[in-house]
Parts: C-alpha cells; structure tokens; sequence
C-alpha cells in the first residue's frame, strides 16, 4: 500500500491510496487457497479442486471481495498511521472507469482510490482554574412558601353546586359529541368532562359557549380548532358540539387545615410547608446552576479559539435551521414579524452553530484528558426517565432505545456534558452572589418554576 497526500489545506484531507496489483493477488490466492477445502464441484472430490480451476470460475467475484476488503483496511490503516482523527467517516472516490475496473478484476492492474476528510482540530485547553464565576442565590424565606401555598389554594378550591347560570371562574360538568360537516370525529367525544371558564383548556369559542348555561341546559356550540393545530384533519375547521350541562359548580376558597394537606397528599399544613420549601429550593438551585452552565460555556467559548471542521458546522447548522424553518410554518409566522431578515437570521444561526461544535469540541476534549465517562447505570436511569413520561407506551418506548443507537446517544451526551461541566466547576473561582428572585429567573423562558417564574428544564 502507497499513500500520498494530495491536499492539506486547514482540517482538510485528500489522501491517494495505491494497493498493488501484486498485493491483490496475495490477498486473492489466499482467498482461493481457503476455498478449495470448502468447494463442492462436479468432477472432482472435496479439497482436490486445482486452484487456477477456481480462479477460472470464481475469481472476479472473490477479487471483488477482496477488492472491498482491501479498501476497508488500507483506508482504516492509511487514517491510523496519520494519528488523525477524522471528524466524520472519510468519502471514498473508488475507480469509475470500466476499463481500468477490468484490469484491476482481472488481476493486472493497480487499485488506485482516493479518501476525501476533515479532522478535529488539535485543542489547547485553557488553564481551567483561572475562570471566575459568580453562583447567584436566593434562599427561601416564609413569605415565599406563604405565597406559594396561598397559590396552591387558589388552583385548588372546592366547588358547590348552583342553579344560577355558569360565569368565569365556574365549573361545568357536561357530556359532548363534537361534528364535522355533520358527522362525529375521533376523540371529540367525552362523558362527565369538567370545564373552567375561563381557563382557556379548549378550543376557541367552546368556553365562551358555555357562558350562562344552567344544570339540565342543552346546547349546540359552534367552535374552531387552531391552524396550527396536532391533528391536520381538524386543524383549522370549523365544528358544532352537541352539549349536555350536568351541572355547574361555583368555586369556593379552601379552608387551610390539616384535612386540606391531607387532600394534597400531605400529613399536615406543616408537612405541606415542609414540601413546598423544598419544591421551592429545587427549582432555585436548578435556576442557579442552569445560569452558572451558561456562564461557563461563555468563559469556555470566549477563551479558546480554534479551527472548526466546516462540515460538522454545516450538519449543525442545518439542523438548528430545519428546525427554525418547521417553528415558523407551524406559527405561520415570517421573519419580518421576528424584527429580522433571513439573511440576518442565517448569519446568527450560523454563529450558534459554530459555538454548539466549538463546546462540544472543548468538552469532549476536557472529557477524555480527564477520563470522564458515563456508566451504563447512568444511561439506564435516563432510560428509565425518558419511558415515564409515554405512559401505556413503556414497551415500545423501551425497544426504540435500545433498538436504536443513535436515540441512545442522545440520552448519553447530556449526561457527559453535565459530568464535564461539573468536573471544570470544581476548578473554576466560584463565588456566592445574593440576587432577587426576579434576577434569578430572568432570562430563564423555557418551563415555569413553582415560584412562577420562568427556567428552563
């Protein structure tokens, strides 16, 4: 085998592999040689089949064999000598011209092919004990879990039944068959479903439906399903409700007692006290520690500086905007509603995906000087995690992990960024800050925290 560089601009590589024609031969006798033992033809007994006999019958297939063999380990043994290691599985360029493809078959010609890739950048890590951060902290005080239990009674009240017509804020039992163009569709019906007016939990139009009735009252309400509605055959439609009131409840505050923590799960008010200062607490140091991520992946990403694979950041990008493009059909909205240009939006999209393979460059690196690893334990509980949350489904959930390796990963990488990140805060100059709770949430808008502020997951 003969390799030569032909490129090497960047992370870029071109390589031409050359396995000699007498290479292929080697490899083809030997190839032979094992068949003769095993080859069953008329005319001659087991193991006694001359081998230039086989070469005359079998030899383009076994060479084509051998030609893919000899691909498979030169181009893993030309990557190995380099000490390289490629950001994705090298392309291949194998011999296109019949002619040459025949000669190299027949065994007179050289297998010449050429191996396209890039590589990961050599990454010096900074000196991780010179990052200096700043854990932001708001303990709990008793009027937090004060207020947090005057919100769990509010969400919790106890309904009395009325004969006065149904307002906002009351409950309406009812039993409804939902139409279109006439005829019932799937998962439009329900017996005994409880509805607050006001709350927003249906379609437009049904809740406003439902103002004024009374117990024993039947109504046909006209609603409309959203555009960007889950299931396509409704979206958009619009559609009657064939109405039965039950019964319709007027809210009443709770009384805060023993027999109200009880409802609740608790054994007492001071148990219930108990839980929701530790809920509280949670999501605070959740809070805090999502903050003290971002800033360290800030510190990460600001202090080093290296070339990227520009394929690994063409995948990313093309990822985040695949996913961008699916947001805005599903909200039917354009980027000049967003206060921006697609061309403006691609540039800072780019930029982000620079950044995600720049970190996961940098973390992966941190990882392996440091022997960091997640256990098959760790996965498993992920697993287990993730199969929660697809009630019914736990089985089929299940075999689409461990059936596919690539879901699998997805579980895994989160679980090592956090084993990284936590490896280098450790190193890091961390130091306590008091803040509010409004500056410990802000900026935090994916999820709601029981102090109703906004985090993330």
């Amino acid at each position: 085998m003969n390799v030569t560089e032909t490129n090497a601009e960047g992370l870029h590589r071109e390589l031409r592999v050359v396995v000699g024609a007498d290479e292929l031969e080697e490899k083809l006798s030997s190839r032979l040689e094992e068949l003769k033992s095993k080859a069953r033809i008329k005319g001659f007994r087991p193991g006694r089949v001359p081998k230039e006999h086989l070469r005359k019958i079998y030899g383009r297939s076994v060479m084509a064999e051998v030609v893919q063999q000899a691909v498979q380990e030169t181009s893993e043994k030309a990557i190995s000598d380099r000490e390289e290691r490629p950001a994705f599985q090298p392309q291949l360029k194998l011999p296109e011209d019949e002619a040459e493809i025949n000669q190299i078959f027949d065994g007179k010609g050289d297998l010449a092919y050429t191996m396209t890739f890039e590589v990961l950048p050599k990454v010096e890590v900074m000196d991780l004990a010179t990052i200096a951060l700043e854990r932001p902290t708001t303990p709990v005080s008793d009027k937090d879990i004060d207020e947090a239990v005057d919100r769990i009674i509010a969400t919790n009240p106890n309904y009395t039944p009325k004969d006065g017509p149904a307002k906002t804020g009351d409950r309406v039992t009812i039993d409804f068959v939902g139409k279109l163009n006439g005829e019932p569709f799937e998962g439009g019906t329900a017996t005994d479903a409880p509805i607050t007016l006001g709350a927003g939990g249906f379609i437009p139009g049904f809740e406003d439906g439902l103002e004024g009735v009374s117990a024993g009252e039947e109504k046909v309400i006209d609603a409309t399903f959203p555009e960007a509605y889950g299931e396509p055959k409704l979206a958009g439609k619009a559609v009657k409700f064939d109405v039965t009131v039950k019964e319709v409840a007027t809210p009443e505050k709770p009384t805060l007692d023993d027999e109200f923590a009880k409802s609740l799960g608790a054994e007492s008010v001071g148990k219930m006290r108990e839980t929701v200062k530790g809920r509280l607490e949670f999501d605070r140091n959740m809070a805090s520690r999502l903050k003290m991520k971002r800033a360290l992946l800030d510190a990460l990403s600001d202090g080093h500086d290296f070339e990227l694979p520009p394929t690994l950041v063409d995948n990313e990008f093309n990822a985040i905007w695949d996913q961008v493009l699916k947001d805005q059909e599903q909200s039917k909205k354009t980027f000049e509603d967003e206060g921006t240009t697609e061309e403006k939006a691609k540039g800072e999209y780019r930029d982000i995906a620079s950044r995600r393979v720049r970190l996961g460059l940098l973390l992966s690196e941190i990882g392996s000087r440091n022997e960091i690893t997640v256990s098959d334990d760790e996965v498993n509980k992920a697993l287990i995690e993730r199969i929660r949350q697809f009630p019914g489904q736990e089985r089929q959930v299940y075999d689409f992990y461990r059936n596919t390796p690539e879901a699998l990963a997805e579980l895994r990488a989160p679980i090592y960024e956090d084993k990284v990140v936590d490896y280098v805060l450790e190193l890091a100059k961390v130091t306590d800050k008091n803040v509010s709770l409004e500056e410990l949430y802000k900026d935090l808008d994916d999820g709601q925290s029981s102090d109703g502020k906004n985090e993330e997951d």
